[in-house]
């Protein structure tokens, strides 16, 4: 399978899609909890772990295609 920057990019965005999702469910979590319900308390603690987890796995995807198309991988 070729890696083309249209990859890259993809992986970017993903990364930059689930670090925001994760920011605001931290921030629902724990600073904003007593402003919401039990069951979306519950639905953020349960997405803090899916969205870091997802993040991670972009990351690497990032990293892979980076490495593929001969950039410094950071």
């Amino acid at each position: 399978m070729l890696i083309s920057q249209q990859h890259l990019d993809y992986s970017n965005a993903a990364l930059l899609t689930f670090g925001l999702c994760f920011i605001a469910s931290i921030v629902v979590s724990y600073p904003l909890a007593e402003h919401f319900t039990l069951t979306t308390q519950i639905a953020s603690h349960i997405s803090n772990i899916v969205l870091a987890g997802l993040f991670k796995i972009s990351y690497v995807l990032r990293c892979v295609c980076q490495y593929q198309l001969g950039m410094e991988v950071r």
